[in-house]
């Protein structure tokens, strides 16, 4: 759909504000607060047949130290396949880490002391097929990482709800917000 240039005193219609509106890009589904001192957060009703694909961001509030922060789809422990690499702030040699045996998506956020954060895709968790993930986190901690990954769960479930888990520690506050890529 081409992209229609409005002018000074042009009237906007109902019909050009459905449109438009219509045919955005992301879609708001939900947000989430995170409460305080929590290891694990569970956002449910996040994904339905409306959308395909979706993105979660996770912003704000604080940990007790500096962890990574890890994804695990409904109740789903085993069969999570990923690969990421991480650097540290100070050091020129990049690092990885990876498993086809995991718990969960493994470092797809950083939580620290100076605030929380996780951008991550999701392709496919609502269908039954494998769901496919690509993250990025990054610490707000001078000595901090950053981190980017991919993989896919290697089952057939559908899921509608997914966990943020701490991998050690706790966080207090933030927001995780979910939006679906809008279907053609």
């Amino acid at each position: 759909m081409a992209i229609k240039t409005f002018t000074t005193g042009e009237v906007l219609t109902a019909s050009d504000t459905n449109t438009y509106l219509a045919n955005s890009g992301l879609v708001y589904i939900k947000q989430q607060t995170v409460g305080s001192a929590v290891s694990s957060v569970t956002v449910s009703s996040a994904f339905s047949t409306d959308f395909d694909n979706y993105k979660i961001i996770y912003d704000g509030g604080s940990h007790t130290s500096s962890a990574a922060i890890n994804l695990q789809l409904g109740s789903t422990t085993s069969g999570y396949h990923y690969a990421y690499v991480f650097n540290q702030y100070t050091s020129t040699a990049p690092a990885g880490g990876g498993t086809s045996v995991g718990a969960n998506f493994d470092s797809i956020g950083r939580a620290s002391t100076n605030g929380n954060n996780l951008a991550c895709d999701l392709y496919g968790p609502f269908l039954s097929k494998r769901t496919g993930v690509k993250y990025l986190g990054m610490d707000y901690l001078t000595s901090g990482f950053n981190v980017n990954g991919t993989g896919f769960l290697n089952d057939t479930t559908s899921y509608t709800a997914f966990t943020m888990v701490v991998a050690s520690g706790t966080i207090t506050g933030g927001t995780i917000y979910v939006y679906g890529y809008r279907k053609a």
